[in-house]
């Protein structure tokens, strides 16, 4: 953690989302305590909202980390990436968003399975957490790999510890932990623990796409975390369609979580590459912008 900044929600705030709280855990990934009351008393494991930093601001889904029903507050874990996610990013203690929407989707499927492993990449190693906490809690032994690019982009590092019987940590570039893919880790974490009967994955589709088709080969089940396009959260839009197992499913009331098996894993990372350009034009517009009011701002 690199810095801490927290709040006390003013009273006087006519706002029901107002930032309570804000942590970086990187050069660009924050973590912010929101007031959502009937978020926070609803809310469980795999869980998501949809978030509108503004009244002309874009929908972008994020998932629950945490909720704390008796402050009414929950915790999001934010990459910054494109314009809107820093733009969030550049929010502060006292701030508040325009919309929190939730919670949605499917609880996790939480049984006791006896042993399980769970395997977060990058940012979704946040998403992961709660979903560890609920396997946990449930009576499993939880094995966790946690992977990223570098150290400084490992996040949740003491929490997912203190929730597993053992966790792992990679870093593509060797910085920290196990040099290697998460992958790499999972092939050991099987070998030496035959009795895991599931194993989890959330974070970018290629690496959930790879852990799946390792899992299979030793007979172990994996169940994903399918990041979609996504605008409405409802199934209206139909923004977020997956194939499963051949059918059209959403992933905002069907998933977010799926057996690996049968999702159509180079469909769906085709559909999310649809806007990319339209992204990045939009976020060198958001920067051309932010750079032009500084240079005002200096003047």
């Amino acid at each position: 953690m690199l810095g801490t900044v927290c709040g006390r929600m003013d009273d006087t705030q006519e706002s029901r989302f107002l930032i309570l709280g804000k942590w970086t855990l990187a050069p660009s990934i924050a973590r912010f305590r929101i007031r959502a009351p009937f978020v926070a008393r609803k809310h469980r494991a795999g869980n998501f909202v949809i978030v509108r930093i503004d009244e002309t601001g874009e929908r972008i889904p994020l998932t629950v980390v945490e909720s704390d029903p008796i402050e009414g507050s929950i915790t999001l874990i934010v990459q910054a990436v494109g314009k809107t996610t820093k733009a969030l990013c550049a929010m502060e203690v006292g701030e508040a968003l325009s919309d929190v929407v939730g919670p949605l989707g499917n609880p996790t499927p939480v049984e006791n399975h006896g042993t399980v492993a769970c395997v977060g990449g990058g940012v979704g190693t946040a998403e992961l957490f709660p979903i560890a906490c609920a396997l946990r809690d449930a009576g499993n032994t939880v094995h966790t790999i946690v992977g990223a690019r570098t150290r400084e982009l490992v996040v949740l590092e003491q929490e997912m510890r203190e929730c597993s019987a053992s966790l792992t940590v990679t870093t593509d570039d060797g910085s920290y932990g196990r040099k290697g893919l998460v992958t790499d880790a999972l092939s050991s974490l099987l070998d030496e623990n035959p009795e895991i009967a599931v194993v989890y994955a959330i974070g970018p589709l290629v690496m959930m796409r790879a852990v799946a088709d390792l899992a299979a080969k030793r007979g172990v089940k994996t169940i994903v975390s399918l990041n979609t396009i996504m605008i409405d959260g409802t199934g209206m839009c139909g923004g977020c369609r997956v194939t499963i197992d051949g059918k059209t499913k959403f992933a905002c009331v069907d998933g977010p979580e799926f057996d690996a098996t049968g999702v159509d894993f180079d469909e769906l990372i085709a559909r999310n590459r649809s806007y990319l350009e339209m992204e990045r034009i939009s976020d060198e517009r958001c920067s051309c912008k932010t750079a032009a009011a500084h240079g005002e701002h200096a003047r």
